[in-house]
């Protein structure tokens, strides 16, 4: 039987904040595994020295670029299945799923390609030099190459949350964390039989974590709560659902898109302050991860609740979680800014013995959290036009935090100041953006609330 009445039923009826508290403690478990997943790679590869470090930290964009893309993707799929499973069409839902991983596979097939035939021309754009590209090559080579297991997933397990299931996809988060955290020393460093095999074999464990968590999660997707069927294979059914999950999809997409295109732009700024540089802000971006852990469990959370929800046409209650988490992700910021500045140099110390490289990671972790409360809002802004059928609202939120202010400022603050210019601009970035993305998220919202009041009959007295 079919999981869908009691997770619609969750979503749309029991009071907002118990239900969003119901679903981000189990996402808390998920994100934290996420985390360590990364910070695991990022630890055991900064055991290899500062050069391979930094071919880590230059790979950066492109596994952004990534992870954007299936963030994408995976929301475009989140929305609309929400919204089917909200108005209680199971069976649209289950079409819907099918044909979001068709088009997640042979988009896949085309972005592995394209990425093993420009190793070299791009990371050499990106500032990689000749003591460092011989790295990125052997890493990158081999991460090409589970391309699928890495966007397959977070696809697929994005669906898994629109049903409100939230405790199944952090189970298999926390089980690949723990397979990574096992494989990456016996790949780098070698064990009985398997040889030595440095940041080659940081990515060849990341392509067998990844493997088993598509499996996984595939197997829950299907088997549980049966959302995918072998029997939709119409040309014209698959192309109108691909029409409705690019709809929110592509926009979301070419939004999350913005985040490593500017990561990359970063990189090559950052790369002109050497290769230590380099390595200190890769390092620095996996940590600052544990930042986002609690306010990604809910973030992960909106989308499938706004999207049932708006499904089942109960705005008020997405306008109630909206108020609910801006006000957490804020506050949350300001506390993470306090715990980072009083242990930014002990932080750094696990990372490096190089002294340039544990004094800009310090200095990062100084300046930067002073954001975080307001980048948090601003990301959450995004999933609730996403959640509502607004991606192109959101798209805008995007543009304007990247284009307006993101890139300008950091050329700016490299220009005049230096690294750390680059660093406070991010700062300036995140509040400024924070504070727009509200006041754009509200309006759109108050506006669809207003125009439903319109459209309801008045009652007689």
């Amino acid at each position: 039987m079919s999981e869908r009445p009691s997770s619609a039923a969750r979503l749309t009826q029991r009071p907002v904040l118990t239900t969003l508290l119901r679903m981000a403690v189990p996402m808390l478990g998920g994100t934290f595994a996420m985390n360590a997943f990364n910070l695991a790679d990022t630890w055991f590869v900064a055991q290899l020295g500062t050069l391979p470090l930094a071919a880590m930290g230059f790979s950066f964009p492109v596994v952004m670029f990534l992870i954007s893309l299936s963030a994408g993707l995976g929301m475009g799929a989140t929305a609309v299945v929400s919204h089917a499973l909200g108005a209680d069409r199971h069976e649209e839902a289950r079409v819907l799923t099918t044909h979001t991983l068709i088009l997640s596979v042979s988009i896949v097939a085309v972005i592995s390609v394209a990425g093993w035939l420009t190793i070299d021309p791009l990371f050499s754009l990106l500032g990689a030099g000749d003591d460092v590209m011989p790295l990125v090559r052997e890493y990158m080579t081999v991460w090409y190459s589970g391309v699928v297991f890495m966007v397959l997933p977070m696809t697929a397990a994005n669906i898994v949350r629109a049903t409100g299931d939230t405790v199944r996809p952090s189970m298999i988060m926390m089980g690949s964390s723990i397979l990574n955290i096992i494989l990456d020393p016996i790949m780098i460093f070698g064990f009985a039989f398997v040889p030595a095999m440095g940041i080659k074999g940081a990515a060849l464990a990341t392509l067998i974590t990844r493997a088993f968590s598509c499996t996984a999660v595939l197997y829950v997707l299907g088997r549980k709560h049966h959302l995918i069927s072998l029997r939709h294979w119409s040309p014209r059914s698959m192309l109108r659902s691909w029409g409705e999950v690019l709809k929110i999809g592509l926009p979301s997409c070419l939004s999350s898109v913005l985040m490593p295109i500017s990561g990359a732009v970063i990189t090559w700024l950052v790369a002109q302050h050497g290769p230590e540089a380099v390595a200190a802000c890769g390092a620095a971006g996996r940590v600052e991860m544990f930042a986002f852990m609690v306010p990604m469990a809910l973030g992960i959370s909106l989308v499938p609740f706004v999207g049932q929800n708006f499904g089942a046409g109960r705005l008020d209650r997405v306008r109630d979680a909206q108020r609910y988490s801006y006000l957490f992700a804020f506050g949350f910021g300001l506390f993470m800014a306090v715990v980072f500045a009083i242990f930014a140099g002990p932080i750094a110390r696990i990372f490096s013995e190089d002294e340039t490289v544990i004094r800009i990671l310090s200095r990062y972790m100084w300046i930067m959290p002073a954001g975080y409360g307001m980048m948090e809002v601003h990301r959450y802004c995004g999933f609730f036009l996403n959640g509502i059928k607004q991606p192109l609202h959101s798209f805008g939120v995007n543009l304007v935090r990247v284009l307006v202010l993101l890139l300008p400022l950091s050329l700016a603050g490299n220009l005049w100041f230096g690294l750390y210019g680059i660093f406070f601009a991010r700062v300036l970035t995140d509040l400024l953006s924070g504070g727009v993305g509200v006041l754009w998220s509200v309006r759109v919202l108050n506006g669809l609330i207003r125009a439903k009041l319109s459209r309801e009959p008045v009652p007689l007295a």
